[in-house]
């Protein structure tokens, strides 16, 4: 996608409060991206990434900046967690896991783009099978009509979902219980995939319904019509040269060297990973992948330890330091109100389906915002996570209660409510509960 850095801070702006330098950082380094692909090869392959590491507080935004990017251009994106990983030869998962996940990722989203190219083939045939399927039956009841008529009535009612609820029996491709999955010495074995390609899938009669059974025969049409060869070469091209794999809690395993040599969960797990971020090739059950090209953004708190306590090598391979500040009373507020998926929005939403029509005044929604900074300064900084918790508190009777079988009702929220409930240490000790249909603002 050919954005530029002003047109994907705006994009990210949608979704994301504040953290302008995070935003700025981010996409830089995607638009350097299409600006690689645009130079002669010989060029282009001396471009690496320049990859970068995110310090901030829990809930400020890392995570949900690197989720929204990849999803915004449709890249291939994993998250993983360094403390997950351990050194080679201790217990744990292998570092190269991340690599072969994203491969995983980039292979659904390549399918589901084929699967969107035969679809209307694929669907013709599928209603095809179906009529095959019920038109000997139709046939029998109908001796007397015309072959051509009786089947195109029949085809007309399938496409049109007259049929979804009618019990069929289809032949269905038994899908055996995977074997195992075994990883090391730097490559995958799939022994599910290897029997599979030596016998023939096997098939079992199933009933279902007309449109269960359009599900899936659709999946295997499609199957059929995809070139798995060039799904599989697509999608280690599109790892490679769009993949992000955002590795959070960097800081975790940061650590100086003690005299007993290097800590097992902390330079070893560094050492091992710096071979994929300098460039190397993995191998997966869906081919060779060079990780060269692999944009990683690391993250971490650094509460305790400091992005200089990481191995030089592993600093050096994360040449762009971005710090994202905490959120303040404005930033909640902001987060509560401006973005397109916000919390208020959302909670209206899921109560609407149970007939409560719910809204916040904007005194409340600065209180809230206010309580919000408030305990993150006092307790544990948990960032707009903390907005969960309050917005839980305060709705938790009204979410209980509410069940549809009720008309419309109208619940306003104002500061005095948000105060009440409080000082009254959440609604769960509250002996006054929210009738419904209370409104709040004229109480």
């Amino acid at each position: 996608m050919d954005l530029s850095p002003k047109q994907i801070v705006s994009e990210l702006d949608k979704y994301i409060i504040g953290q302008a330098k995070g935003k700025r950082a981010v996409a830089v380094a995607l638009r350097n991206r299409y600006r690689r692909s645009k130079l002669p090869k010989e060029m282009r392959d001396e471009i690496t990434p320049k990859n970068i590491i995110m310090k901030g507080s829990t809930g400020v935004g890392k995570t949900e900046i690197a989720r929204r990017l990849a999803k915004l251009v449709k890249a291939p994106f994993v998250k993983v967690e360094a403390t997950k990983f351990t050194e080679v030869g201790y217990v744990g998962r292998d570092c190269e896991s991340m690599i072969r996940d994203l491969v995983d990722v980039s292979v659904r989203l390549v399918k589901e783009e084929k699967m969107n190219e035969v679809s209307i083939k694929a669907k013709e045939q599928v209603n095809n099978k179906i009529l095959d399927v019920i038109y000997p039956i139709r046939k029998q009841e109908n001796p007397d009509m015309d072959v051509d008529k009786l089947r195109n009535q029949i085809l007309e009612e399938i496409v049109s979902g007259k049929l979804d609820n009618e019990i069929i029996e289809i032949p269905v491709v038994d899908n055996a219980k995977p074997i195992g999955v075994m990883a090391g010495m730097g490559a995958e074995l799939d022994l599910g995939n290897m029997l599979g390609s030596i016998f023939p899938a096997q098939k079992k009669r199933k009933k279902v319904t007309v449109e269960k059974a359009k599900e899936l025969l659709l999946a295997e049409e499609s199957d059929k019509l995809i070139d798995t060869d060039s799904l599989n070469a697509e999608a280690i091209r599109r790892a490679e040269q769009e993949g992000i794999i955002f590795i959070d809690e960097i800081d975790k395993i940061a650590g100086k060297n003690s005299s007993k040599g290097p800590d097992v969960s902390r330079e070893g797990v560094q050492r091992d990973i710096l071979p994929l971020v300098e460039g190397c090739n993995v191998t997966t059950k869906y081919g060779v992948i060079k990780t060269d090209y692999i944009l990683f953004i690391a993250a971490g708190a650094f509460h305790i330890s400091k992005v200089e306590d990481l191995i030089p090598e592993f600093q050096g391979r994360f040449p762009i330091r971005v710090e994202l500040s905490s959120l303040t009373k404005e930033d909640f507020f902001n987060i509560l109100t401006q973005p397109k998926n916000a919390l208020t929005k959302q909670y209206a939403q899921m109560l609407s389906v149970d007939n409560i029509n719910l809204s916040f005044t904007d005194d409340a929604l600065e209180e809230i915002a206010y309580i919000a900074e408030r305990e993150n300064e006092n307790d544990e900084n948990i960032g707009a996570r903390r907005l969960h918790t309050i917005l839980e508190l305060l709705l938790e009777d009204i979410s209980f209660n509410a069940d549809g079988s009720h008309p419309m009702l109208d619940v306003v929220i104002n500061k005095e409510y948000v105060q009440k409930v409080y000082n009254e240490s959440g609604l769960k000790n509250s002996k006054k509960k929210l009738p419904l249909g209370f409104n709040v603002a004229n109480e």
